[in-house]
């Protein structure tokens, strides 16, 4: 397993299972092309390369470069590398037919030549125990629940406060919001932030 500091971008969730499965890192999708719309996504990218720098991998294809080119424009500024997969030929084996340009995706390079990949283009990474895991996230349904940010009178106000208070956007969806919390802050941090808007918001959290 290789740990590396950075978050990982890839476009779809075949994609992350197969870096899953040698990197221990935050792994970020962009669900396609959906990312073009997806505001939400777009911001948490944002918000994560600030924090930890992001390394964008695509498939080889015309639809990769576009959605590379799109990350590259929205973190203009922000620490992002570029990771490059060859264009080998073929067709990955759960799929019926190979994709437009017949070219393998990231989903079907083998492990051995995406280790080799990262070990060569200058990131910096150490490897770890096999047991060694990305910490899993804290913040579920059943707690959001508990703390009065879902299901409950008054939840929505909670989660804007909350949002503002943790530095993110306060329209973001319930779930959007709960993923930025588990990527970017510590549990400590999420109850810190939680205990401040107790005090501060009279009216808002009772």
């Amino acid at each position: 397993m290789i740990h590396v500091d950075q978050a990982v971008v890839v476009e779809g969730k075949y994609d992350k299972i197969k870096l899953s499965s040698i990197l221990d890192a935050v792994i970020l999708t962009t669900d396609g092309f959906g990312i073009f719309n997806n505001k939400e996504k777009t911001a948490l990218i944002r918000m994560i390369a600030k924090k930890s720098g992001l390394i964008v991998i695509t498939d080889s294809d015309g639809g990769g470069r576009m959605i590379r080119n799109f990350i590259r424009n929205i973190c203009a500024g922000l620490p992002v590398k570029h990771l490059y997969i060859p264009q080998i030929k073929g067709k990955e084996k759960r799929k019926i037919s190979p994709s437009k340009e017949g070219y393998l995706g990231v989903e079907g390079m083998p492990k051995e030549q995406l280790i080799t990949l990262f070990g060569q283009t200058g990131i910096t990474y150490t490897h770890q125990d096999k047991d060694f895991s990305v910490k899993k996230p804290f913040l579920t349904k059943t707690l959001l629940y508990a703390d009065g940010l879902s299901g409950a009178a008054g939840a929505v106000r909670r989660r804007e406060a909350l949002a503002q208070k943790m530095g993110l956007p306060k329209d973001l969806s319930t779930a959007a919001l709960t993923e930025a919390v588990n990527l970017l802050f510590t549990e400590e941090e999420y109850e810190n932030a939680l205990n401040e808007i107790y005090v501060e918001k009279e009216g808002i959290l009772p």
